[in-house]
């Protein structure tokens, strides 16, 4: 690290930092993120299956790192752009470390299904047979499930001057074939491509009668590795070798297109036959093969991993039927006022409601609506969908809404990464109901999570709102820690309102008095929030900052962050992912903490904590305080205003998890993480067991 010490007679040394020292390179922290995950297949806290499920995640968030990150990065370097990101980087630096980074932990992934997962649901009876280890009874069936089921399915495709290369889908199992002898037209084929349609289950259970009652499994690869031959009568399969193209799969939108929906349609294909970015072949694939495909797909031999086992691990779940093998069955709770009022409207206008998920139940904000879709007096819907689909109960019920007569208008985005189709569905479906789809803001991803729903009451209007941290996705509230408000706040309904006026019509930024949004009054605000902690820090006051989010980028916001710990702000960051801020250097950062949850639920709350001089400051937000979403996104935050809310939200979202000594990692200045462990003398600090007892 570079770094030069200067004196003066009044003070004590200071170390003046270089610019590219005080961050950390984005991909690469994302990347650091992924590992973190991937440790968790090996922490005995999690039971074996989770275990296994931890190893399956960290392939599908690899998958998408290489198809966006990567990918990204290979743009950057094929456009010439030799510029250094706020961490002193060229692309060509970044894709470098990030090949040496994920060969390693690619390694370290097989090594740990082969020899510790799989060695250990052995030990349970469930097994994933080799081709060499099936009975004579079991390849009799295999067999025949491959006539039956497999080759109908299969097209063997000889490269030839008359069969160029395939093209192959993104991510989609392949085999490539050696061959010997003709075929029936007499031609000499020496080489085949078999791609194995996503519609085949990638593992399939032998039958109950032929392994005594256990669960033996075979994989749909090794089934077609055995009976290649099968596919190419009178001729010789002398090799066959699983291999998967990873490939370029962000969208390039045209932000002047007059249609949104029809462009992107036109867009989603591409993605499947973007560029190519990554090459997975099995361990045993001949030097001259892997090269052959390294140059169909024009890439570099640092582009290739070789792996022992699967190609694909993120299709190995199976839904094995071993509950002790599994977390506890939890059901999330629903709050008590909810349960003693007589609608979810009378127990609003008692109180601000605070849900955290997945501890408490999701059924409240579909209950809101249900209610809503079906009470005479309400007169209007808005809400802000991100992720869904059209299967979703959300979904579902704004469109009976709609078919009730009820004024429903639906901001869809579009956009959101991987649920582009989907949420087209979502479109078409309450668009045929009736209600008022918009897809927001050009240029601007909307990501706000806000439900608001207008009632008559005595001759006036009442207004009824959610806010959230998360999705509109029952399933994800069950996986993923978020808040959610439901509030009848007057002045906090009526800004609700306003955005969505903003974001349906046109004209200028609308007056907020107690929402903050982006890419308006957000990041400003923050801004503003650090320096008064500051200010109180340099008057001798007590000085606190404590933020809970995905994802930390934005260069001013770390810089103020920087300026607050030299004054003297005690600042705590829980970062999930994503950490460009450097903590702990000498005169730069000393007073501030990074740690970093990865635990059974995937923790995604965003929580902002200020001291104010004892009177606090406890917002939630939509936003992770990223560059995207504080300038060029629709974003939302909220105030907790209610005292029992924010001693909560402090108590249990912060300090709870501050404490966190079980499956707490800590960043460390050089960029590094460690984990922490349970320190002599002290109890273990679980926070999400914790808050699934303590919320019971």
């Amino acid at each position: 690290m570079n770094t030069a010490v200067s004196e003066t007679p009044a003070q004590a040394p200071q170390i003046e930092y270089a610019y590219n020292d005080r961050y950390i390179n984005r991909e690469l922290s994302i990347l650091d993120f992924h590992l973190r995950v991937l440790e968790q297949a090996v922490d005995p806290l999690h039971p074996l299956l989770e275990r296994m499920n931890f190893l399956l995640i960290f392939s599908r968030n690899l998958d998408e790192f290489f198809e966006i990150r990567v990918a990204g990065m290979m743009e950057q370097l094929d456009l010439g752009n030799e510029s250094h990101s706020p961490d002193g980087l060229t692309p060509k630096q970044v894709l470098e470390q990030i090949s040496k980074t994920a060969h390693e932990a690619i390694e370290r992934q097989y090594r740990i299904l082969n020899e510790e997962i799989l060695p250990k649901l052995q030990e349970e009876d469930i097994c994933f047979l080799r081709r060499g280890e099936l009975t004579p009874a079991q390849s009799a069936w295999v067999k025949k499930y491959f006539q039956e089921q497999v080759a109908p399915v299969l097209t063997p495709i000889s490269l030839d001057p008359a069969h160029p290369f395939p093209r192959l889908v993104n991510k989609s199992l392949n085999f490539i074939v050696t061959l010997e002898g003709k075929d029936a037209f007499g031609r000499q084929i020496d080489l085949a491509v078999v791609p194995a349609p996503r519609s085949l289950p990638r593992v399939v259970r032998l039958p109950n009668e032929l392994t005594d009652g256990k669960e033996h499994h075979v994989m749909l690869s090794a089934i077609i590795h055995e009976h290649i031959s099968d596919l190419f009568p009178g001729m010789t399969a002398t090799g066959c070798y699983q291999f998967r193209v990873t490939r370029n799969a962000d969208l390039a939108l045209n932000e002047d297109v007059e249609d949104l929906a029809k462009a992107l349609k036109g867009e989603l294909n591409s993605r499947r036959f973007g560029r190519a970015v990554r090459l997975e072949v099995t361990q045993n694939c001949p030097q001259n093969i892997y090269e052959y495909l390294l140059d169909e797909f024009d890439l570099h031999e640092d582009q290739l991993y070789k792996v022992q086992g699967p190609v694909n691990l993120a299709r190995l779940l199976t839904n094995f039927k071993r509950p002790h093998l599994r977390y506890d069955s939890h059901t999330p709770i629903i709050p008590k006022v909810l349960k003693k009022s007589e609608n979810i409207f009378s127990a609003m206008q008692k109180q601000d409601i605070l849900l955290h998920h997945p501890f408490e139940s999701f059924a409240p904000v579909i209950n809101l609506l249900r209610e809503a879709a079906r009470d005479p007096q309400v007169l209007a819907i808005k809400q802000t969908l991100y992720r869904s689909g059209p299967d979703s109960e959300i979904v579902q019920v704004l469109a009976e809404a709609a078919k009730n007569g009820k004024e429903v208008t639906a901001v869809i985005e579009l956009r959101a990464r991987f649920d582009e189709e989907s949420n087209i569905a979502v479109a078409n479906v309450l668009q045929e109901a009736g209600a008022v789809v918009v897809y927001g803001i050009v240029g601007y991803k909307t990501h706000a999570k806000m439900i608001l729903v207008v009632r008559r009451e005595n001759n006036k209007l009442v207004r009824y709102v959610h806010l959230g941290t998360g999705n509109y996705h029952a399933g994800n509230a069950r996986i993923y820690t978020d808040y959610g408000l439901l509030t009848t706040d007057k002045e906090l309904c009526e800004d609700v309102h306003r955005v969505f006026q903003e974001l349906t019509g046109m004209g200028k930024m609308a007056k907020l008095k107690k929402l903050l949004h982006a890419p308006f009054t957000l990041h400003a605000q923050l801004i503003h929030f650090i320096e008064d902690e500051i200010a109180n820090a340099k008057a001798g006051k007590p000085a606190k900052i404590i933020v809970k989010v995905n994802a930390l980028t934005e260069v001013q916001l770390i810089n103020k962050l920087y300026e607050a710990s030299q004054a003297g702000v005690q600042i705590d960051l829980i970062i999930r992912s994503i950490c460009c801020l450097r903590p702990g250097l000498p005169g730069l950062s000393e007073n501030i903490r990074v740690r970093s949850i990865v635990g059974r639920f995937l923790e995604h709350t965003r929580v902002y904590y200020f001291g104010n001089n004892g009177d606090a400051r406890i917002y939630c937000s939509s936003a992770d305080w990223m560059d995207r979403n504080l300038f060029n996104r629709v974003e939302a935050c909220f105030p907790i205003v209610d005292p029992a809310l924010k001693k909560r939200i402090y108590q249990q979202g912060l300090l709870t998890y501050l404490k966190d000594n079980q499956q707490a990692w800590l960043l460390q200045g050089d960029g590094t993480w460690l984990r922490t462990g349970v320190e002599e003398g002290k109890l273990p600090h679980n926070a999400q067991r914790l808050l699934l007892a303590e919320i019971k």
